[in-house]
């Protein structure tokens, strides 16, 4: 089969001095950004979260099979039962299940089991992995690459919503195979994470942290 190729006219070159530029800003905004556990209850406009999800459909993926699936909770009842269903398995693993190491590196955080942010923010979006695509037929196929395409579907889409003004959470109560019951999802597909999206209440505290510095995280060969 020959590929399908046609010539590439959305790349944007930029002068040297403009690339600078450009990547000082966007680096200097994502570093603004952090992971917030209070949220108001102010409600956000559905096109936005709609534009956020686009952003992050765009993202490459392995084979370009687009291995993620990403349901949008706004719903009171169902964000309750989420919050119950993921309480549940954090008690387990605070009480017991995690190691005292583990625990010990999210202490200074603050974290527990209690997560009322789950039902404080307007948007919950459970994003999952599409472990294996199904034909017309009812045929499986393999999808390449799905953990790692969804990662990065997961990062555009942080980055989209902090660019459009709100903050999020991500939260992985572990196992996870209760939101897909709840929400109805196929056993083709395994919760990746749930990603709390909406305002920062007006009082939110965040740990005092620090990032990693370039030498720390980077090699040049």
């Amino acid at each position: 089969m020959n590929p399908n190729l046609v010539p590439l006219k959305s790349y944007r070159e930029y002068p040297p001095e403009e690339m600078r530029r450009r990547a000082r800003e966007l680096r200097a905004d994502l570093e603004r950004r952090r992971s917030v556990r209070q949220f108001a209850d102010r409600p956000v406009p559905r096109e936005i979260v709609e534009e956020c999800l686009r952003a992050a459909g765009s993202a490459p993926s392995g084979a370009n099979l687009q291995p993620w699936h990403f349901v949008v909770v706004s719903d009171p009842a169902v964000k309750r039962r989420i919050r119950e269903g993921a309480e549940a398995e954090e008690h387990e693993f605070y009480h017991g299940r995690a190691p005292q190491e583990w625990l010990d590196a999210l202490a200074p955080l603050g974290t527990d089991e209690h997560k009322p942010f789950l039902e404080e923010a307007p948007y919950l979006i459970i994003v999952f992995v599409r472990r294996y695509g199904v034909t017309a037929e009812g045929q499986q196929y393999k999808h390449y690459y799905a953990q790692e395409s969804v990662g990065l579907a997961t990062g555009f889409l942080i980055a989209a919503i902090h660019n459009a003004g709100l903050a999020s959470l991500t939260h992985t109560p572990s196992p996870m195979g209760f939101l897909n019951e709840i929400l109805g999802r196929p056993e083709s597909e395994r919760p990746f994470l749930i990603l709390v999206v909406g305002y920062p209440a007006s009082a939110a505290m965040v740990p005092d942290i620090s990032r990693k510095g370039l030498d720390e995280i980077a090699t040049f060969i």
